[in-house]
């Protein structure tokens, strides 16, 4: 039987890492392109999860859908129902920083947030969101292996895609972050809740400002090296 209402796999269905873009048909792409013998061990809402092996190591790869609430609901259940130890997230983002092209990677250190998702924890204070170290360090390592352009530093989650103040990205850029995305932040906190490992890896989709894009077939398929580099350094 089912854990959750939202994840159709049976205890020990995923492995100890799980790749986790937001596109369920990037999910199902990156399983069937690069896993040996994928095994679909859940599709509730046509939230695809995978599991197969990759050089010899277990991994799984599962959808978590637009935004901090999405994200927040499939990586809180993986974490606490399913024993996963470390999530990856292999996203999409939004360019702010002007050295940033399309198909570079930003590896998330840390996730700023116009989000209220911290105050469930009633904190007496800010939380800063950040990554876990060994993931980005590996990240980076990788990255330099392959000879793929990337830069370390703060992504925005943000709970706002279409903004009201078309100047906001301005004043994030200001404070020195590299790019907007919709999850990290979220996923960031659950795994700092409950003791696990997290890191948002995002290849650069669209530049904030000069409006050059990528197309919706690309981003659901070809951002090879940004997943090349999170099934690399895929823990056992």
């Amino acid at each position: 039987m089912a854990l959750t209402p939202h994840n159709g796999a049976n205890k020990g269905d995923f492995a100890k890492t799980v790749l986790m873009p937001g596109d369920p048909l990037r999910a199902k792409f990156i399983a069937e392109t690069y896993l040996t013998d994928p095994k679909l061990v859940t599709s509730i809402r046509n939230v695809y999860g995978y599991t197969g092996t990759y050089e010899g190591k277990r991994v799984s790869v599962m959808a978590s859908g637009m935004g901090i609430p999405s994200i927040g609901i499939y990586s809180y259940e993986l974490y606490h129902f399913y024993d996963v130890e470390s999530i990856i997230r292999v996203g999409s983002a939004g360019a702010y920083h002007p050295d940033l092209k399309l198909f570079d990677i930003v590896i998330g250190m840390g996730a700023c947030t116009n989000s209220n998702y911290a105050a469930q924890f009633n904190l007496p204070g800010t939380f800063a969101p950040i990554a876990d170290f060994g993931l980005v360090r590996k990240a980076v390592d990788a990255c330099e292996a392959i000879g793929a352009r990337y830069m370390v530093g703060n992504l925005l989650s943000s709970d706002t895609f279409y903004e009201d103040d078309p100047e906001a990205w301005l004043k994030w850029r200001k404070m020195g972050v590299l790019a907007a995305e919709m999850e990290a932040a979220a996923l960031y906190l659950n795994a700092a809740r409950c003791g696990k490992k997290a890191l948002a890896i995002d290849t650069i989709s669209d530049i904030i400002g000069t409006h050059e894009e990528t197309t919706p077939e690309q981003r659901q398929t070809a951002f090879n090296q940004m997943i090349r580099v999170a099934l690399s350094i895929a823990e056992l």
